[in-house]
């Protein structure tokens, strides 16, 4: 059953994920930045692209989340004690919401991992190193980058989407007593 210690450790572990995430998208708009600005040939231009727009969501996220995981912690706390309801009310529908879109989430980053890979296959043979990436080395860079950070998103929400379902379970276990102690 759902304890104040549970809503805590949840929220927590929210907010730490998503200041990995925040750092993660951060680490991949610099990389991008070196990439574009020290190596300067079309491979790494091409591995700049997936690192900025998805380091970008990374970090809009990561911060949305860190931001917002303090308050969420407090107002559930608070309604466990005071006022049940609102668990009931908002908490579930919010909570079944997020592991909803989870499911989303996970098939887009599926596809875009299949669409790095499918650029890494296609154009690996035609992009070739010699002192100088030459020939598709731009899709191939590409592919490879988006593979990668598809990849390390998924991973991240894979483990986001434990935590949630568990905290789901857990919520829904708490309303069922609640509701047969009335």
């Amino acid at each position: 059953m759902l304890t104040k210690t549970d809503i805590e450790k949840y929220f927590i572990a929210e907010k730490q994920a998503s200041l990995l995430f925040l750092i993660i998208g951060i680490v991949a708009i610099i990389t991008a930045i070196i990439f574009v600005i020290i190596y300067k040939n079309n491979f790494w231009r091409g591995a700049a692209i997936p690192l900025i727009t998805i380091g970008l969501i990374q970090i809009i996220i990561g911060f949305t989340i860190y931001k917002r995981s303090d308050a969420d912690r407090v107002r559930v706390v608070y309604a466990y004690d005071l006022n049940p309801n609102d668990l009931r009310a908002k908490e579930l529908p919010r909570i079944q919401t997020v592991n909803k879109n989870f499911i989303v989430y996970k098939w887009i980053e599926i596809a875009l991992i299949l669409v790095g890979i499918i650029l890494i296959i296609k154009f690996k043979s035609t992009a070739v190193y010699e002192n100088n990436w030459i020939g598709n080395a731009f899709w191939y860079g590409l592919g490879i980058a988006l593979t990668l950070q598809s990849l390390l998103v998924l991973s991240s929400d894979y483990f986001a989407e434990k935590r949630a379902l568990n905290y789901e379970m857990l919520l829904k276990q708490k309303i069922e007593k609640s509701l047969e102690n009335k």
